[in-house]
């Protein structure tokens, strides 16, 4: 098939190409589609196949030409790619399609390549790395969060206090009189506007109280914001947080530990494990900063769309957010993938993706620490296809390290 190609001027990762395609190349297709059409159609009076060709056009002509331009386009495309030897990143586009009788068919092509990374300087770099420190506080803090999740709720009359549960019965404006809802509230913890909680706090058990209560200026309803309305409430009952004593039953309770003591050395060595993973972390991602910004290199906005939307369906974003998630969640997306390709680009330039035998020494590694057979283990992490993620991990280990040899990381004063 005859086919005149035009590159069109494109930027980055960008290409548009301009296609013609001659009259007879075009009538070329379309008899090649009939003739199919005519092999395999069945029309009254004739045996499957026998149709004449006349005929089949006349009755097929707009399904015949769809499948002419779509057997044009597939094949300008596959032209397009092999002639250059592209490395395509997307799924094409076809767009100002136009197909007149007499006339050539011309139309655009738009596509996305992968972007070539081309790291000329990986190594010479200076970053800093947050130095790990875990006060006497930090651990307090965090041993509280443990009494504070093993806590009691002890019922308690009297009016309420910020930190207390309450069940009350609320209802507003108009319905005043006949919608009321019954609802769990913690107060102080924004589970209801300042101002009802503030009435709340007015009541004593069993108590009805009322008055008028403004809406805040930032309430998700644009409608109701700065709104005043008669708010009725009815305390049903308050219960009262009671933390667990501070002591050696409280560390056995938590887990296997002898003593208090005992579970404050493990507290600490945990906030210690966290901040070291945290500020590793941060050195990997300051590396890949470094090495992007002497390496810059263009992001097929394909991807970044489609990273957005995975992340979008893995945390549940309802449609209606779908946009302006994608929208904030951009830059974030175009980083990671520049990230990744980074890694990717390395690791295949110095031979240091995972091999088997790294992957088979971190299952072995982790079914000892479980107590399980790595067979079957190997066998639940294939299942459900976890490998690939084990695998990236440990080539993301081995890059970091070589990168980490290669440039200079300070420990911050």
């Amino acid at each position: 098939m005859k086919i005149d190609i035009t590159q069109k001027e494109g930027s980055g990762v960008d290409r548009h190409v301009q296609v013609s395609v001659p009259v007879e190349s075009v009538k070329e297709a379309e008899d090649k589609a009939a003739r199919r059409y005519a092999s395999s159609v069945r029309l009254p009076g004739f045996r499957p196949g026998k149709a004449p060709a006349t005929m089949v056009k006349k009755k097929f002509a707009e399904a015949i030409r769809q499948e002419a331009i779509e057997a044009i386009v597939s094949e300008a495309y596959k032209e397009v790619v092999e002639k250059d030897d592209l490395k395509v990143a997307s799924q094409p586009h076809v767009h100002d399609l136009k197909f007149e009788d007499g006339k050539p068919l011309t139309f655009e092509i738009h596509f996305e390549l992968r972007p070539d990374v081309d790291l000329a300087r990986t190594s010479g770099f200076r970053v800093t790395r947050k130095n790990v420190s875990v006060t006497d506080e930090n651990v307090r803090e965090q041993i509280e969060q443990i009494r504070d999740q093993r806590a009691a709720w002890a019922p308690v009359e009297g009016k309420p206090e910020l930190g207390d549960m309450v069940n009350v019965e609320i209802s507003a404006g108009d319905t005043i009189d006949s919608d009321v809802s019954s609802y769990p509230i913690v107060l102080g913890e924004g589970q209801a506007i300042p101002g009802i909680e503030e009435l709340i706090m007015e009541a004593t058990t069993g108590q009805t109280v009322e008055r008028p209560v403004r809406w805040p200026d930032d309430f998700p309803d644009e409608t109701q914001r700065g709104q005043t309305k008669t708010v009725r409430v009815k305390l049903q009952d308050v219960k009262r947080k009671s933390a667990a004593p501070l002591d050696d039953a409280l560390a056995r309770e938590v887990g296997d530990f002898e003593s208090l003591d005992a579970l404050q050395k493990a507290v600490r060595a945990d906030l210690i494990e966290h901040a070291t993973r945290d500020a590793d972390s941060e050195v990997r991602q300051k590396l890949i900063d470094e090495i992007i910004g002497a390496n810059p290199f263009d992001v097929p906005q394909s991807w970044v769309r489609q990273f957005a939307q995975n992340y979008a369906e893995a945390y549940q974003i309802p449609e209606a957010d779908r946009d302006r998630f994608s929208t904030e969640f951009r830059s974030m997306a175009e980083r990671q993938i520049r990230r990744d390709l980074v890694v990717e680009t390395i690791a295949e330039k110095e031979s240091l993706a995972a091999t088997e035998k790294d992957i088979d020494d971190r299952i072995s590694e982790q079914a000892e620490k479980r107590g399980v057979n790595p067979g079957q283990l190997y066998a639940q992490l294939e299942k459900s296809g976890r490998l690939k993620e084990i695998e990236r991990s440990l080539t993301e280990d081995k890059v970091f390290k070589w990168l980490l040899d290669k440039n200079e990381v300070q420990t911050e004063s």
